[in-house]
Order: C-alpha cells, then sequence, then structure tokens
C-alpha cells in the first residue's frame, strides 16, 4: 500500500504528495503529465528506484489533479510550477535534486531551473511537452473552436478516449511559460526519451529541450514503438536504465 501525505497551502488548498525522505542525500524528484495523477505506473516506480538506490524521493499532484485539492479548470502552468516549488523547498530542502519530468511535468521540470539552479544535478524527460498548449492545441483549433473558447473561457476537447476541458486562461498563462527560447549554461546530464509511436507529442519536443541546454551532457533516446506514456514494464526498463546513467 502506497503511503500519501497532504501539504497545506493554504486554508482551502491541500497537495497529495509521496515522498521519502533522507537526509543529505540526493533526491529525484517526479513531475506527472497533464490531466494525471500519482496512481500511475511511473510514480510507485521511482519511488521504489529511490528507496533501493537510497535516495530520497518527492513526487507531487498538482492542484486539481489526482486526490489534491481545487478545480482543474483554475489551474496554470504558473500555479503548478509555483506549487512544486514549494513542495520541492519543503521536503527537498537542500539537497541536490535529479529531475524527472513526464510529459507537461518536463515544462514544469525545466520552470524549477531559475529556482533551484544549483540544486538540480540531472534531468530525465519522458514524453517531454513544453509549450504544447500553444503548439499542440491552440495551433490546430479551427476558428471556431478559437471563437468558442475566447466566448465561453473554456472548450472540451477529445483526444482518443480522454476529453479535457481547455480554458482560455490556461491557454493564455502558456504563453507566460515559454522556455524553447530559452538558454540554460550548466552542465548536468540531460537525457530526454521518447516514444516512436507517441501519438500525443511529437519527438521534435524532446529535440527542441536539449537544444536549451547549451553546457550539458546530452542525450536523446527514442523508444522504438514506445507511446506516450511508456509504462509497461518493458519501457519501465528502459527508463531505470537510462536513470542510473544520469546519476552515476
Amino acid at each position: 500500500m502506497t503511503k500519501f501525505n497532504y501539504l497545506k497551502l493554504n486554508k482551502s488548498k491541500r497537495i497529495r504528495y509521496l515522498k521519502h525522505a533522507l537526509k543529505n542525500r540526493d533526491y529525484i524528484v517526479f513531475l506527472h503529465g497533464f490531466m494525471s495523477n500519482l496512481e500511475g505506473e511511473k510514480p510507485k516506480f521511482f519511488l521504489n528506484f529511490a528507496k533501493k538506490n537510497n535516495l530520497g524521493f518527492l513526487a507531487l499532484e498538482y492542484s486539481g489533479h489526482g486526490k489534491s485539492s481545487g478545480k482543474f479548470t483554475s489551474g496554470n502552468i504558473s500555479k503548478w510550477t509555483k506549487e512544486t516549488n514549494h513542495l520541492i523547498k519543503k521536503i527537498v530542502k537542500k539537497n541536490k535534486i535529479i529531475l524527472i519530468g513526464s510529459s507537461m511535468g518536463a515544462w514544469i521540470s525545466i520552470n524549477q531551473f531559475k529556482f533551484f539552479k544549483k540544486q538540480i544535478i540531472s534531468f530525465l524527460g519522458i514524453g517531454s511537452a513544453p509549450e504544447f498548449l500553444e503548439g499542440l492545441m491552440w495551433n490546430k483549433f479551427s476558428k471556431k473552436m478559437k471563437k468558442e473558447i475566447k466566448k465561453i473561457g473554456i472548450i472540451n476537447l477529445k483526444h482518443g478516449d480522454y476529453e479535457y476541458p481547455i480554458t482560455f486562461q490556461l491557454i493564455k498563462d502558456g504563453r507566460k511559460n515559454k522556455v524553447f527560447k530559452k538558454k540554460i549554461y550548466q552542465n548536468i546530464k540531460i537525457t530526454m526519451i521518447h516514444g516512436s509511436k507517441d501519438k500525443s507529442v511529437p519527438v521534435s519536443y524532446s529535440r527542441k529541450v536539449l537544444k536549451i541546454f547549451k553546457n550539458s551532457k546530452k542525450k536523446l533516446v527514442i523508444i522504438k514503438n514506445g507511446d506516450h506514456s511508456l509504462s509497461s514494464p518493458k519501457w519501465l526498463n528502459i527508463l531505470k536504465k537510462e536513470l542510473k546513467l544520469i546519476i552515476n
């Protein structure tokens, strides 16, 4: 049974998270994707990896996700970045950080570099999707859809078996969080892993992430026939192998 914790941010907001607290150890910080949560395979897999390898661990559910409080439609990249920042300060404190960002989590990971530049020692991206709100949503909306979201403030977007309530404030906030033109000069290990059959996010997004980092030891791993989530045991083993390489 996985033991979850809750952190009260204010009277009405609490964030659910997973942790493995250790003193003076490097911490894996896992950041999940858009409309995801901590019930999936990856958070538990990385938590177990941390325990076996004597590493600290933190993963959180952003507001409006999973069992954290708040409405999903009130959230945005700025809010979720701030909540992540708050939990890292509270749980990880001054320990070194190994960031793992899945899909939108890679965008929120990149945003953490402005706060924890000296603490982040490596970064693993899985199906990374920074700036997806503009590139994969807004730019593909028809004129009718754009008109509707501007007028009503929200549109329900069908993607596969899921329906995403996309608000106009979320799209606009995404524009304030552009990262592809950023330059980060830290000399750290960075690996982007992407499935060749990812139907949600093109591999080009992982390539763009690598371009942000100017002095890092960079690697792109394209998993043959891999999907967006890369959560099957076979693919999780590849993630584990690559994680070990960026830690050592």
